[in-house]
């Protein structure tokens, strides 16, 4: 195999600028999540009305994701990345200007098609400086991105404990997001199709690698969705625990999967994508096993941690290995991500429903059971791994995309 040669020094300040991207693409859901309480008062909707809407950053999200890639090829990455990175961030301003449910659902479905756009678009990046760089960087963007949520949530805390007006609070932390996001995408790479390279179509169904590689990360999206929503409440009607310690909990699963993040690409470039994930799906099933047999709120919390850790770096190896499957990366991204936010949508609603018919240990016996999936299908993770390019470093950048 030939050595495609690339000015590391380049690829590396792209590899950062991209970290900061994702950093500041997970501080807009964080910022957004804190604050759901003031919107649902505000726009004076019932929780039932208020699930119905927040169904629909899913929904928009899922619909726009597979344009991301024609933006791309039209306006090339840098550019693209630009637009719809911006769409995204100033995006946060819209729910909380919403006086109802007809204008809620409309300004979520806007906040998710341009969440998923940009999504796609910098996992595409991603996955091409990972391929230049010839090693596993995804995980620790991933993780970027929890890190970034987990500063856009605190600030969102602070602002509600001090009874900001989330109007007020969205507008200015959407102003510093987007000029944070604007000046990080100067130095990300600036991908341009070849002269005689068709564009993308504007809707395609994803390849069936996609497919395989997305049902990895529906198992990964469902526990992760599933315990987010409902460790809490787990720990407070099944065990009896205090609000206070069912929310460290949530708090503690999060920070679990940050850190994991940014510490799973020494462990993927160490022992390979298969063994990473098997070995994160044999972790998931234990701590899903500790929650289902938890009499103790320590040992349910122990579990949560124990999934959290198993379940990390699975979707970051999901968009790796769909970006690098096939010579369209942002249709095969854009197909992996479509399923990811299918589970994490579905996840939440059906953990309720089966808990309401049965109860929350079954539940998460139904969580358990899908963990069992990633250990046991591990496996497509190989798709494109063989050609991953060998790189050798060199004095100017090769301007376009690889040859």
């Amino acid at each position: 195999m030939g050595y495609m040669v690339y000015d590391l020094r380049g690829v590396k300040r792209a590899r950062y600028a991209v970290a900061a991207v994702f950093a500041v693409h997970g501080a807009v859901t964080g910022s957004f999540a804190t604050r759901v309480p003031w919107i649902q008062d505000h726009a004076s909707v019932s929780t039932g009305q208020l699930g119905l809407a927040l169904a629909f950053p899913a929904i928009g999200a899922s619909v726009a994701m597979p344009l991301a890639g024609r933006i791309s090829h039209r306006f090339g990455a840098r550019t693209a990345l630009r637009g719809l990175l911006s769409l995204w961030t100033l995006s946060l301003i819209l729910p909380s200007l919403a006086p109802n449910i007809y204008t809620l659902c409309p300004a979520l479905f806007v906040y998710g098609a341009s969440a998923g756009m940009a999504d796609v678009a910098m996992n595409a990046l991603g996955v091409e400086i990972e391929s230049r760089l010839g090693k596993s960087i995804m995980s620790g963007l991933h993780g970027m991105w929890s890190a970034g949520a987990l500063v856009g949530s605190a600030g969102g805390t602070l602002a509600a404990h001090l009874g900001s007006d989330a109007r007020l609070h969205h507008a200015l932390a959407a102003g510093v997001l987007t000029v944070l996001g604007l000046t990080a995408c100067q130095w990300v790479l600036d991908l341009r199709p070849a002269e005689d390279e068709a564009p993308p179509p504007r809707f395609a169904l994803p390849p069936k690698s996609a497919l395989l590689i997305g049902a990895i990360g529906f198992c990964a999206v469902f526990a992760e969705g599933a315990s987010l929503d409902w460790s809490a409440v787990y720990l407070k009607d099944e065990l009896g625990s205090s609000a206070g310690l069912a929310a460290a909990s949530t708090t503690g699963f999060m920070l679990t999967m940050a850190l994991a993040r940014l510490a799973g690409d020494a462990v993927v470039n160490r022992f390979g994508a298969v063994r990473t994930v098997r070995a994160g799906g044999g972790l998931a099933v234990l701590g899903g096993l500790l929650v289902v047999v938890a009499d103790q709120p320590a040992v349910a919390m122990s579990g949560f941690a124990l999934m959290g850790l198993g379940i990390a770096v699975v979707v970051p190896l999901c968009f790796a290995a769909a970006g690098h499957s096939g010579p369209n990366p942002s249709q095969a991204i854009a197909g992996v991500a479509t399923i990811t936010y299918t589970s994490g949508l579905v996840a939440p609603s059906a953990i309720g429903t089966l808990a309401q018919a049965t109860s929350l240990v079954v539940s998460f016996g139904l969580v358990t059971v899908l963990a069992c999936g990633l250990a046991a299908f591990a496996g497509v993770l190989r798709v494109g791994e063989r050609d991953r390019p060998k790189v050798s470093p060199a004095p100017a950048a090769v301007p376009g995309p690889r040859p």
